[in-house]
């Protein structure tokens, strides 16, 4: 036995080969074989406790004989319980040995008897050489269909990410263009209005301006600029009002294209009096003079107008960009210790169009949640999965809530909509690979197979759906704390078995 636990609880017992053959896993072999299970296994009593825990290396396997086995997993460091039989044969422990090291020899779940029970135990290496003397095309099939099916999964995984990326590129593309085709507009009509202002300060050179009146139209200017910068924020029935006022005032005072000039002072924050200051400050110039300072004045507004706009659209790109590379984690390592809160909001970002603006997002972020020890990259497939998935239910329409927690040594984020919910029928389906409730070219029904082997298998975590119409959630536990060496375990597969 393998745990000192077992060894003080179990005790040896006769092997009767004719017993063995009432076992299904043992009801073919013939009276020679079943001489050589009796010889090379033993039969034991075990009494209730822990036979096996999970992670331990896998020395023995377990068929049930008599009595009540139950198989567990650890899932965000709560033992989950997947198994609890008392069928004769049903089988756990070491059932993978004959696949030697080519696979993780680890139990990779625990087992434990809730009452005295009475097992057929068989050493690993006894079974690995059992299965490859009795069965050995049996084993070859075996090992053929494990690694196909764990390549296959591999490369469906692979088409899955690629496709999310492909999606999530042209989203990007559409965020980044818009700002670069606002900045370049800028720029363009920046250009236009520095022409403008040098034919204006040509023009004060040839002494139109006295010196006087110059050095007031400079401070004007310099108060103009700064001005901009604290502009208020006025609603539109606020800044209509202004401009019938900026408009009609400039119009009295013979200024050409009033109505194209005003909506430019408001919006820097300029009203009537303002423009009453200016003509004091130029009071018995020619009406020449004036327009050209009003229009130098609306010159340098315009300008600072298109300088914001032009710094506004660059610091978009640049945090789209800085989105993006937190999103695909480039040049980090692929494990790491994060702020769950920055990958949920670069993932956010990179799905901001398909959330459209239909969808209020809420954010309800426990900040005094410690870093996760995780796979970044990954992670955020899982989250781009869940909100996608979310955002589909909802049909462009609803709440988008993400929230934060910490909860017994693990972090938890929760993703939940206001959609109609996932009908009863199905949900216990919904993690099955290739299982969707969406139409036909509209889903892989991968996003949830893929994101339950990211949460489970390789943070060692656990993921739950809850869901009534207008309130379904998606739950994560993710552990905050990881082995020390950070390997990943092997896909689980079946802890036991029976007819």
């Amino acid at each position: 036995m393998n745990s000192k636990d077992t060894a003080a609880r179990s005790s040896r017992l006769v092997c009767n080969p004719a017993e063995l053959r009432t076992l299904f896993l043992f009801e073919k072999l013939d009276d020679e074989q079943l001489e050589w299970l009796c010889a090379d296994g033993r039969v034991e009593n075990i009494e209730p406790g822990v036979v096996f825990r999970e992670g331990d290396p896998a020395t023995c396997f377990y068929v049930l004989m008599d009595g009540e086995v139950v198989l567990t997993k650890l899932s965000g460091g709560t033992e989950i319980e997947m198994v609890r039989t008392d069928h004769k044969g049903a089988y756990a422990g070491a059932w993978m040995a004959y696949m030697g090291d080519k696979v993780d020899q680890t139990y990779n779940g625990s087992m434990t008897v809730p009452r005295p029970s009475r097992f057929f135990v068989l050493d690993a290496g006894t079974f690995a050489r059992m299965m490859h003397e009795w069965f050995p095309m049996a084993v070859h099939m075996l090992e053929g269909a494990f690694f196909g099916n764990r390549n296959s999964n591999e490369r469906i995984a692979q088409r899955e990410r690629l496709l999310a990326l492909g999606s999530l590129s042209a989203g990007l593309t559409h965020e980044l263009n818009n700002p670069a085709a606002a900045a370049v507009r800028a720029t363009s009509g920046l250009r236009e209005r520095v022409a403008g202002m040098r034919h204006k300060l040509a023009m004060m050179a040839e002494g139109k301006f006295d010196a006087e009146s110059l050095v007031s139209l400079v401070r004007l200017q310099e108060e103009a600029a700064a001005q901009v910068a604290k502009a208020p924020e006025l609603t539109p029935m606020e800044a209509s009002d202004r401009e019938d006022l900026l408009g009609e005032w400039l119009e009295e005072h013979n200024i050409g294209d009033a109505w194209n000039l005003a909506p430019n002072f408001v919006q820097a924050g300029f009203d009537v009096d303002w423009l009453e200051r200016v003509a004091g400050t130029l009071d018995g110039a020619t009406e020449q003079v004036f327009q050209g300072a009003i229009r130098w004045l609306n010159y340098t507004i315009e300008t600072e107008l298109l300088m914001n706009e032009i710094a506004d659209s660059t610091t978009r790109i640049s945090s789209l960009v800085g989105a993006a590379k937190q999103y695909s984690q480039m040049d980090r390592a692929p494990f790491q210790v994060i702020d769950i809160h920055e990958l949920l909001d670069s993932t956010l970002v990179m799905l901001n169009r398909k959330i459209g603006d239909g969808v209020r997002v809420v954010k309800e972020y426990d900040r005094t949640l410690p870093q996760v020890p995780c796979f970044a990259a990954e992670l955020n497939q899982v989250w781009t999965n869940l909100i996608d998935n979310a955002v589909y239910a909802m049909h462009g329409q609803g709440t988008l809530t993400i929230r934060t927690r910490h909860e017994n040594d693990c972090a938890v984020v929760e993703i939940g909509d206001t959609g109609p919910g996932v009908p009863i029928e199905v949900r216990s389906r919904i993690f099955e690979p290739f299982f969707t409730t969406k139409p036909v070219g509209d889903g892989t029904g991968l996003g949830l197979d893929i994101s339950f082997r990211i949460v489970v298998n390789k943070h060692n975590g656990d993921i739950q759906l809850d869901s009534e119409p207008g309130n379904t959630r998606f739950t994560v536990w993710l552990p905050l704390h990881r082995p020390a060496d950070n390997e990943v375990a092997a896909d689980p597969t079946n802890a036991g078995g029976h007819r």
